[in-house]
């Protein structure tokens, strides 16, 4: 069931009670009235068809509350506390009144994710992008010089700078090793045994000699050093542990026992580990595919980035844009290692699709410069960055880029830049979230929470003011010096 708002709380009808004032200049109450909240409200309404049981949260309630958990770093305990303790932010989420009591619980947050999918999270990100687009002069002010000769210059119409880079965001599990993850299974499976004696009594309860295992696990886990020999034979030793308790859990369910269903999923995911472990062993490889690295979140892969600090990421890979604005916006994301390259040409449609034209210069790093994109950009008149395929001319070698190229380079650093304040100020360096819905979801909001909360765009939020039912829908443009 839900129960929409017919109207935005503006900053006047908000119960300031016990004599409290709140700033109107403050960002909370600013940010509150530059986003749209009432069009997504009869979009998210359309999720609860139904008309019986508890009222749903309002949509800016369960948005405005995980960008405050993307703005501040708060764990779901600590936002409902904050939020129980702070006025300012009861007003952002479109509450009525200051109130003393929680407005949901921890575990709400959970549903809260759930609810808000990438794509329309994408959309809400893009409404946002075009209500606070900058005025021409801002603009003009912040391209530089090369961005300007490419503005005039360009005889197919294009215009603009878009930028385009891919990065991965860790989720936060437990390094994986194979005698560690084998030993983690080890011990759910004989968890299994336990539940599946206790519920049935079929039979003398099977020896699964878990101490004896485990003795055998720390004794590899202490050591500062490991032999390649020392794992190998670790490695063996647990296969053979769950070798064995997968097999006695076999012979309760040939007998008619089931497993509980909230260890179902585990049982089937180990089944594979297992599986992979023991053809790794015995061909002694490294690599296999689709590998499992957790058994409480399968579906994340060792993506390889060749990074000095972390090689390997275990997380979502995804890939942000930038426009000529300096507005981010997420063309993929997947757990799985794709090819980035391929995502370019899209892009640019989807760039077209915005503004009507192609850009006039598209910045990005090699792995995006393959012979298809430089083809498809020579055929719409865009100008790629970056060095002409082939071995250069021995003339070539010795001079300096031009200053062109060395702009481009230049112009290219903000979207590192982004990534930077994307995962140090938004939540995306470690992903706390544990369902993979909710993690590409968590991932897409500090997207959307980074071009929210950016300082360069204080003066251009278009605002919704709605003292009066007549006055609703009109917007108004005002200016102050800083929203972040």
């Amino acid at each position: 069931m839900y129960r929409g708002r017919n109207l935005q709380i503006s900053f006047n009808d908000f119960n300031q009670s016990c004599g409290m004032q709140l700033d109107p200049e403050n960002e909370w109450v600013v940010l509150a009235d530059s986003i749209d909240w009432s069009k997504w409200e009869v979009e998210y309404a359309k999720k609860f068809p139904s008309k019986k049981g508890n009222p749903s949260k309002s949509f800016q309630m369960v948005l405005g509350a995980l960008l405050i958990q993307k703005r501040k770093g708060l764990s779901d305990r600590k936002l409902v506390k904050e939020i129980t303790e702070n006025p300012y932010l009861q007003y952002f989420m479109g509450m009525p009144s200051f109130s003393k009591e929680p407005p949901f619980t921890a575990p709400a947050l959970v549903y809260f994710r759930k609810r808000l999918s990438v794509e329309e999270i994408n959309k809400i990100n893009d409404d946002f992008l075009q209500m606070a687009e900058p005025t021409p002069e801002h603009v003009e002010e912040r391209e530089s010089d090369r961005a300007k000769e490419v503005k005039e210059e360009n005889e197919d119409g294009n215009k603009g700078t878009m930028i385009m880079d891919a990065t991965c965001s860790p989720s936060n599990i437990r390094y994986p090793q194979d005698f560690s993850l084998l030993n983690e299974g080890r011990e759910k499976l004989e968890k299994m045994i336990d539940v599946l004696h206790k519920l049935y009594h079929p039979w003398k309860k099977p020896r699964t000699y878990r101490e004896v295992a485990r003795k055998d696990y720390l004794a590899l886990a202490k050591m500062k050093k490991r032999p390649e020999k020392k794992i190998r034979a670790t490695v063996r030793k647990m296969l053979g542990y769950v070798k064995r308790d997968l097999g006695y859990l076999e012979k309760y369910m040939e007998a008619g026992y089931a497993l509980p269903e909230k260890y179902i999923n585990n049982y089937l995911v180990i089944i594979e580990l297992y599986r992979q472990q023991k053809y790794m062993f015995d061909n002694k490889v490294k690599r296999v595919e689709n590998r499992i690295v957790s058994i409480n979140q399968p579906f994340i892969r060792p993506i390889v980035r060749g990074k000095v600090k972390a090689p390997t990421t275990f997380g979502a890979k995804y890939d942000v844009s930038l426009d000529e604005n300096g507005s981010a916006r997420l063309e993929k994301i997947s757990f799985e290692s794709y090819n980035e390259g391929a995502e370019l040409q899209d892009a640019l449609e989807r760039y077209k699709e915005r503004t009507g034209h192609y850009p006039g210069r598209v910045l990005v790093d090699q792995i995006y410069r393959t012979r298809d994109n430089r083809e498809f950009c020579k055929k719409h008149g865009i100008q790629m960055s970056g060095p002409k395929l082939g071995r250069p001319k021995k003339d070539e070698k010795k001079t300096k880029p031009s200053k062109a190229e060395y702009q481009d380079n230049t112009d290219r650093i903000e979207v590192e830049r982004f990534f930077s304040r994307d995962k140090h100020s938004f939540g995306a360096g470690l992903i706390m979230t544990k369902l993979d819905t909710t993690t590409l979801t968590s991932i897409a909001l500090s997207v959307l929470a980074a071009n929210v909360f950016r300082a360069d765009m204080g003066s251009f939020f278009i605002l919704y003011l709605v003292d009066s039912p007549e006055d609703y829908g009109k917007t108004y443009m005002i200016e102050f010096e800083d929203a972040a």
